[in-house]
């Protein structure tokens, strides 16, 4: 029977691999079938004419390794033309990838993730046989005594082992709530079928509102949808006290001083069901409090941007406090990786907030128990609009001798786009001091920017502002404009392994919940009324005195708002079928 069985896997993987889709042949942990010594998940995330990007993820069942090798060989004319987190040579049709100096450790049932794009001609066939340093992978070893399959069935992984990019092999879970609400507008079949976030944005939402999915009802779904396979179910913890100190639309529940309130009846409640051992097969991702921490670098002191609320927060530290314990409560779940909110490249990417922000954060990752072990990764661009790749110009283009980093748009930042910032930023990072293995997640749910606004090319070169503002696809009057922008679209679909350094393109703001609303609405959600949600307003300091660029008639932060679900897809990029 274990002659068949390997057969079986083989094919398995010529099949999945074909197709686009994630194959993991979990260890054989079924009584009577002996040991896998390896495993490799290859994965084609996208495959076009004349090339292909294919995720790779090794997990290793034996002896913990210091260095390692994995070799394969293709069938036809494959080519590896670029590669990340791994060095990667090619000799014909044989391919050797090894570590690189910061990923050299591979533990038993440890897992190194690594990426590649090459090119081929006619047939792209998953190689049939891998090896991790000279031991075939994804078969027995024979060395657990034979035996048949016992009818106890493989379960193809699943098993909810700690992984180094939780992404990859994995399905993400797909928000039924979220999923109705698309699939009921015209047109929304087309992405219905997409995962997004599920938002933990006050106390209550841990049992569910208003007669609504509760985080148990999510994770239960999340476990029917999962299968025998790996599933990623995305949370995104949001009730700091007094939190987002500079923008009333997400203002929260709780009062500045309330730090023993959000530990003991939110982060408390919330770590206990996730340790559930029912949930212990899923690979949960928890994106830990966005916009606090980068506000306590840009909106305090003496700056023109400064808030008193932010200037509160830092004096009071419940902002760190409370992400600190976050980190630490749910960072000491084995099957929780915590990504912590890192802004985006229009808001920390100028070189007086980029590395007191990576400073910050370290500090708040040190806080009331937490290290920087329980910090997975960073997530940026959550819930904002910032182009994921301006091609028609870089950072280091001039006209007439002027940079573009002078430009009105640009204004002195050392960055253009989310995917240069995201991994610089990282880079940032583990120079303060986190682990040199941690990812980076990028929310690309509503920065596409397509439709017919969308340059084909640079602009002309009469200024440095003509050119910039005839080639971004960011079409935003400021890039500090961040309510229900009008004439966004939905961005990359979600990914895993896309570019090197960056674990997932993700949707964690689910397209189509408002970002706030455009005049004054009572309610009891402890949302306030933010200018910048209003059509009419000129704006203040941290958008340059602009126009707020948002949509009218927004409904709440969080609400469904069609008409911006409908333009979103109208100005899909990549656009929708």
């Amino acid at each position: 029977m274990s002659r068949t069985r390997t057969a079986m896997l083989a094919a398995l993987a010529l099949v999945a691999g074909a197709s686009g889709t994630a194959f993991a042949a979990g260890p054989a942990a079924n009584a009577g079938i002996s040991a896998v010594p390896c495993t490799v998940d290859y994965k084609v995330q996208n495959q076009w004419d004349s090339g292909f990007t294919t995720a790779v993820t090794v997990t290793n069942n034996g002896a913990a390794k210091s260095s390692w090798s994995v070799k394969w060989s293709y069938a036809g004319n494959q080519t590896v033309t670029s590669g990340w987190n791994a060095k990667i040579s090619q000799s014909g049709k044989a391919v050797t990838v090894a570590n690189e100096s910061y990923n050299g450790t591979l533990g038993t049932g440890g897992s190194i993730s690594f990426g590649f794009n090459a090119s081929y001609s006619g047939s792209n066939a998953v190689p049939a046989t891998f090896t991790l340093d000279g031991v075939t992978c994804n078969v027995e070893d024979g060395s657990g005594g034979g035996g048949d399959d016992g009818g106890g069935g493989d379960d193809g992984g699943g098993t909810g082992s700690r992984v180094d990019n939780p992404y990859t092999g994995a399905k993400v879970y797909v928000n039924p709530e979220w999923s109705a609400k698309a699939a009921a507008e015209p047109g929304g079949s087309r992405v219905s079928n997409q995962p997004t976030g599920v938002w933990l944005d006050r106390i209550a939402a841990i049992n569910g509102v208003n007669g609504g999915m509760g985080l148990r009802d999510h994770l239960d779904a999340a476990l029917a949808q999962k299968g025998s396979g790996e599933e990623v179910v995305q949370l995104v913890v949001y009730d700091l006290p007094g939190r987002d100190c500079a923008a009333l639309a997400s203002n929260g529940e709780l009062g500045s001083t309330e730090i023993d309130k959000y530990k003991t009846q939110f982060i408390d409640p919330i770590a206990a069901i996730l340790a559930d051992p029912k949930y212990a097969s899923l690979r949960i991702v928890t994106t830990i409090e966005i916009d606090s921490l980068p506000n306590l670098v840009t909106n305090t002191g003496s700056r023109a941007t400064a808030t008193p609320q932010c200037d509160t927060m830092l004096a009071n530290g419940n902002y760190v406090k409370g992400v600190g314990y976050a980190l630490a409560k749910l960072g000491a779940i084995p099957n929780v990786y915590n990504y912590l909110d890192a802004g985006h490249h229009g808001w920390i990417g100028w070189d007086d907030n980029f590395a007191p922000s990576a400073t910050l954060f370290k500090q708040a990752a040190t806080s009331e128990g937490a290290t920087v072990d329980d910090v997975a990764g960073f997530i940026t661009n959550t819930a904002n609009y910032s182009a994921l790749k301006e091609n028609n110009f870089t950072i280091g283009d001039s006209v007439n001798g002027t940079s573009v980093r002078q430009s009105k748009w640009v204004d002195w930042n050392r960055y253009v786009d989310e995917l240069s910032f995201a991994q610089a930023f990282r880079n940032q990072l583990v120079s303060a001091g986190f682990n040199s293995n941690i990812g980076m997640l990028i929310d690309t749910s509503r920065n596409g920017w397509g439709g017919t606004a969308r340059p084909s090319g640079p602009g002309a070169q009469t200024s440095v502002d003509t050119y910039i503002d005839g080639g971004r696809y960011d079409r935003r009057i400021h890039v500090g404009n961040w309510c229900n922008q009008s004439g966004a679209g939905l961005g990359e679909r979600p990914q895993a392994s896309p570019a090197s350094g960056i674990d997932a393109y993700v949707w964690m703001k689910p397209p189509g919940e408002s970002d706030g609303s455009s005049s004054a609405i009572p309610n009891d959600e402890g949302k306030g009324f933010d200018r910048m949600c209003d059509p009419t307003y000129t704006g203040n300091a941290r958008n340059g005195n602009n126009m707020s660029g948002a949509l009218p008639n927004a409904p709440l932060s969080g609400h469904w708002f069609s008409a911006q679900f409908q333009q979103l897809m109208q100005n899909a990029y990549p656009p929708l079928s």
